[in-house]
């Protein structure tokens, strides 16, 4: 949990931040928020030091135990996976409160206590959000005008804070017997500014006072740099303190970094060799509770089949935490940061990187009961200076990808450039989706990384590559046109507890020299054998390389992101086939109003894709001067085929083997953020449940206000998807799923593309072209 640094008068605003998480503990109620004390220079915290087992067991232990506390001997100690925990927070059952009108706050007052009495007397929630209204106004002049992230910070943070990390304290006070008369918790430590003389105070989550260990205890993963300023000073006035930090969840790199230069220091000047200050990482699951949620507890639309229905979950909450920029995501991170001393908000919003977030793990779909999800993303590895951003808007995709490929049938899940088929670019439906921008966008990135991978000016295989191309007659290097395009690698997957876990999910890059009447011309001319030693010379040398970026580079993020959902909705598809579920309205409606283009790109239009495609195509990507001189263009035909999306189920054995305790972790991340045995990927899921998002509107008591009543929440404060019916008549499902069979076909054939007319499609198929324009070589 968090410590006290107490500083005189004239550094309150560092006591106002790290005072919260004690003088919260004080007051556990919710009759009321802890308020924050003014402090005086010079004068201890107002804390009482307690024994811990008194404090945590409720008794005390006559003797301590000869093993008592955490582990001290190595400067970094991980256990990667702890056991749950679970605490209450009755503040999170308000997450769905809408900011309030002009009325509203008129009628609240700053009065919040009143409020507070009424509520005690009542019950009436409406009650204790018009208490959460007089909170808002009481702080508004120099506070947070912003109520959404004044009701997440400033109350239902300020409640999970303590909550959340005297929950984790007793867990690792019970854990490592730190118990009997020898360890205090909250103990308070003396020490002197050795700037301005004055006295500090550091208050220590728990201490050994006989051989003066002190143990700091966080239930995420950042120790704050003032406490460990304070820390250094105590070291050199009490040379045989020791430090341990015990973490609940991936530690920082940064907190690692500074603590070991802390212990480095230590060793150095008391010339020793053992640990002086170390990390004890002890990854465990906090588990919030709500307790009983009310009419104005947050239920989030995505991923639920029912638009006046919503679900809830940790993804949920972060997602919507995180900035949209990356300037908003430091500005956010620093503000969390100061409201996080129990470790409420884990590493803060920007500890996700969400550019990586994928959907991994969904439930078996039962009728009236919502679906349970998992998505899993990589951490941030430094969250305060490079925060990660844009969690709303990517899980906004995964959702609404997940509802396209459930809506249209598969024949239409391409896209295709063609600098002659602008009229076959892609399906009218789907170019009304971002799952289909996403797909046309990617295609036209392939066509750029195909002739930025044979640059010879930026690597040494574009130089090898260029040396061993064929030659005309004139000694100018000469290629085929060459068809490229992305389908999906069979998806390791596996089927078990009710649902489906995406393992990976990799996408392939095809290659191939095509024929028909809708290749362009080329500039050059290449016997049978030249152009087979192209082709074998683009296959061995770029394909790699493309295969490579689609699969691990930022640039193709979105792909694989809609390709994870892709996965997802099958699974979903073959289980309303077997029986019906709440998306039998949903599958093959050809409807997609729910989810069309959002945000930015509400107003993308494929041609403006296509139109940038024929200018590269015009006007090359490149150019490049060698003794044969040249140029790179882009030609013709591309795409990217999502029709099939073909499975390998891994055994039980093998899964348990490779993947042991995914499983649980899986289960775990739809009630709270979890880690993957030590790994730097984070956990985080939702339950679509079948709660509604529109309850009645309740009064406040005893005096309704009509029209400017709290209002209860509609869903998520992110755009909410069109609640437009489905249309289409789905009633009935397919004897065979069209095209959309899990099962490994063995074939890369573009089915999509396949569907259209054969004479139009002879050549393309999700193609990518180069042509070598030749020029004249200057100079032999």
């Amino acid at each position: 949990m968090s410590t006290q640094l107490h500083q005189p008068a004239r550094r309150r605003r560092v006591w106002a931040r790290v005072t919260l998480a004690l003088t919260a503990a004080a007051v556990m109620t919710l009759t009321g928020l802890p308020g924050l004390q003014e402090a005086e220079a010079a004068k201890p915290p107002n804390v009482k030091p307690i024994r811990c087992d008194e404090k945590f067991l409720g008794r005390k232990v006559p003797a301590t135990p000869a093993d008592s506390g955490p582990p001290d001997g190595l400067p970094y100690d991980a256990w990667p996976n702890d056991e749950n925990y679970t605490y209450d927070n009755p503040a999170k059952a308000y997450d769905g409160v809408l900011p309030p009108t002009d009325a509203q706050r008129a009628a609240a007052g700053t009065d919040y206590r009143a409020w507070q009495r009424k509520y005690n007397r009542t019950k009436n929630p409406a009650d204790k959000v018009m208490e959460i209204y007089a909170r808002y106004n009481k702080q508004y002049a120099s506070g947070y005008k912003d109520f959404k992230r004044f009701l997440d910070v400033r109350y239902i943070g300020a409640y999970g804070n303590p909550y959340r990390g005297e929950a984790f304290e007793a867990r690792m006070v019970k854990k490592y017997n730190m118990v009997g008369p020898d360890w205090w918790c909250q103990d308070v430590i003396e020490y002197t500014d050795p700037e301005t003389g004055e006295k500090r105070y550091r208050v220590v989550d728990a201490h050994h006072r006989p051989s003066e260990r002190k143990v700091e205890i966080k239930s995420n993963g950042k120790i704050e740099d003032d406490q460990l300023k304070a820390d250094r000073q105590i070291a050199k006035e009490k040379p045989k303190s020791t430090f341990r930090y015990l973490t609940g969840a991936n530690t920082e790199q940064s907190t690692k970094d500074k603590i070991k230069q802390f212990d480095d220091d230590l060793k150095r000047d008391r010339g020793t060799a053992r640990t002086q200050a170390g990390v004890n990482e002890r990854r465990s699951n906090a588990i919030e509770r709500t307790q009983k949620p009310t009419s104005y507890t947050n239920f989030d639309k995505r991923f639920n089949p029912d638009p006046a229905k919503g679900g809830r979950g940790p993804i949920i909450d972060q997602a919507l935490r995180s900035g949209k920029t990356i300037e908003e995501a430091r500005r956010l991170q620093a503000i969390y940061n100061q409201n996080n001393s129990g470790g409420y908000f884990n590493r803060g919003p920007g500890g996700i990187d969400f550019s990586t977030l994928e959907i991994n793990y969904v439930g078996t779909p039962v009728k009236g009961k919502g679906l349970d999800y998992s998505m899993k993303a990589d951490y941030v590895k430094n969250p305060d200076e490079n925060p990660g951003y844009g969690g709303d808007a990517k899980l906004q995709l995964a959702s609404d990808a997940f509802f396209t490929w459930l809506a249209l049938t598969p024949d239409k899940f391409w896209v295709n450039l063609n600098p002659i088929r602008p009229d076959v670019i892609m399906d009218p439906q789907f170019a009304k989706t971002d799952a289909g921008r996403v797909l046309l966008e990617a295609d036209l990135t392939l066509k750029h990384d195909y002739a930025d991978s044979m640059n010879p000016d930026k690597y040494e295989r574009g130089e090898q590559f260029w040396r061993q191309v064929p030659r005309t007659p004139e000694g100018m290097p000469c290629l085929p046109i060459i068809r490229q395009w992305i389908t999906p690698q069979p998806a390791k997957v596996r089927e078990q507890d009710g649902g489906i876990y995406i393992l990976d999910a990799p996408l392939k890059v095809n290659m191939e020299v095509p024929t028909g009447p809708d290749v362009p011309a080329n500039s050059c001319e290449l016997t049978e054998a030249q152009t087979d030693q192209a082709e074998t010379l683009i296959r061995t040398m770029i394909q790699p390389e493309l295969e490579r970026r689609v699969n691990d580079e930022a640039s193709y993020a979105d792909l694989r992101r809609v390709y994870s959902s892709r996965v997802a909705a099958e699974y979903v598809r073959r289980q309303d086939a077997v029986e019906p579920t709440d998306f039998r309205g949903i599958i093959n409606s050809n409807d997609v109003k729910r989810w069309p283009l959002k945000g930015e790109n509400k107003d993308w239009d494929k041609k403006t894709v296509y139109d940038k495609y024929v200018d590269s195509f015009r006007n090359g990507d490149y150019e490049f001067e060698r003794v044969y001189d040249g140029k790179v263009w882009i030609l013709s035909m591309g795409g990217v085929d999502f029709s099939k999306a073909p499975k390998r189920d891994i055994g039980r054995t093998q899964f348990n083997s490779q993947y042991g305790g995914l499983d649980s972790t899986t289960r775990t991340s739809v009630q709270a953020e979890v880690t993957y045995q030590g790994s730097e990927t984070a956990y985080l899921g939702g339950s679509a449940a079948d709660q509604p998002t529109t309850p009645e509107n309740p009064t406040p008591t005893p005096t309704p206000t009509a029209p400017d009543d709290p209002k209860p929440t509609g869903g998520s404060s992110a755009p909410a998807p069109d609640p437009s019916g489905s249309g289409g008549d789905a009633t009935t499902p397919p004897g065979k799923d069209p095209q959309g069979d899990l099962a490994d076909t063995g074939s890369d054939t573009p089915v999509g593309l396949i569907a259209l007319a054969a004479a139009a499609l002879a050549a393309a198929g999700g193609a990518l072209t180069w042509w070598m324009r030749r020029r004249r070589a200057t100079g032999g």
